[in-house]
């Protein structure tokens, strides 16, 4: 990890230790916007990671972004960070301005489409949208809509939409957006081009939910082996029965797993690798989802019946786990792809895909 990471990792850690508490989490799921803790990540540039300095961002990359979502997820940061990347990704990518403020993107969900046509100065955009993370509390949304011209990147004030609130497993937001007849001028709108598609938010996003639930496995970790550590049974502390190291040592395992995942993918994103990406970032959603499965499993049999109260902290990091692991496609979404790609490498190139040799 480089210097510049290095302090992105520590001010997320500390400013997320200082703000993010479970009260605040819980406020959240109740529909309270986190104004003081997005004020100062603000502050502090970390909401821009990874726009450019030309469009007033900190002039990161997609390594810095996803070291800030590995901090949000051990953290539980109920948040549109990811999404506000994933924004600005868009955006930049086509020459529009990114605004400040949160962001998020549509459409995410399979089968949903926006429709776009040209009209006189300028376009007008049609549909709806489902499962978009903080629809209704997001200042601008960056959509991909049809054409028939292709597909185009438009910047959308959300107060032009209509929301229907929604949430996930953890609480998140997730609405439906409807766009109805709202008229855009030329200069919001530009063409997707070869740089960034539906394709390529798709597997972006897999990308930052992989990232994320390795930062929510590492919390699920560290909670379980100070509960473990801490309480008593017997006449000694949990973490001395060997049952319960087993399956400490399986949790481990899985954590790993699917930090190592993440962290190949964030590797091969970075670099750009167009053969090795797509690879990369499926096999990191794939396998931190099946972890996501599995440790949620083990870190709630440790802890008991403690561990299903709300007034533990454990419930925000085990539902994000469950949650995330679906959003922009579950495992099997993606070992799918991986099996594609494996049967197109043909006979001689599949020991290659397999071993990496190639």
């Amino acid at each position: 990890m480089n210097e510049m990471r290095e302090l992105i990792a520590d001010t997320a850690a500390r400013i997320f230790r200082d703000h993010c508490q479970s009260d605040l989490i819980a406020a959240a799921e109740a529909g309270v916007w986190p104004a003081e803790l997005w004020q100062t990540l603000e502050e502090n540039g970390l909401t821009r990671a990874a726009v450019s300095e030309e469009m007033g961002g900190a002039g990161g990359n997609v390594g810095d972004a996803m070291t800030l979502l590995r901090q949000a997820g051990q953290a539980a940061v109920p948040l549109p960070l990811a999404e506000s990347f994933l924004a600005g990704w868009l955006l930049e990518g086509v020459g529009l301005e990114v605004p400040g403020g949160p962001l998020t993107v549509a459409p995410i969900a399979p089968g949903d489409a926006l429709f776009i046509e040209q009209a006189a100065g300028g376009w007008i955009l049609n549909g709806s949208a489902t499962a978009i993370p903080w629809g209704a509390q997001a200042g601008h949304i960056a959509v991909i809509a049809e054409a028939e011209t292709g597909d185009q990147i438009a910047l959308v004030e959300v107060r032009r939409t209509r929301t229907t609130g929604g949430q996930n497993l953890a609480g998140e937001p997730r609405d439906t957006v409807v766009f109805d007849n709202i008229v855009l001028p030329a200069d919001d709108v530009r063409p997707a081009g070869n740089q960034v598609s539906r394709e390529g938010l798709i597997r972006l996003g897999a990308l930052a939910r992989s990232v994320q639930i390795a930062g929510a496995l590492d919390g699920v970790l560290a909670t379980t082996l100070t509960y473990v550590g801490e309480r008593v049974q017997f006449g000694r502390p949990l973490a001395k029965f060997q049952a319960v190291q087993q399956q400490l040592a399986v949790l481990a395992g899985q954590v790993a797993a699917g930090g190592r995942a993440a962290d190949w993918a964030v590797a091969a994103a970075e670099a750009n690798e167009a053969s090795e990406a797509p690879v990369a970032i499926a096999t990191a959603k794939a396998r931190a989802g099946e972890a996501a499965g599995i440790a949620a499993e083990i870190c709630h049999q440790l802890h008991g019946a403690i561990g299903f109260t709300r007034e533990y902290s454990l419930q925000h990091l085990s539902r994000r786990l469950w949650a995330w692991r679906d959003e922009f496609g579950p495992e099997v979404v993606w070992q799918r792809r991986l099996g594609r790609l494996a049967a197109k490498s043909g006979p001689d190139g599949l020991w290659p895909f397999i071993t990496g040799t190639g």
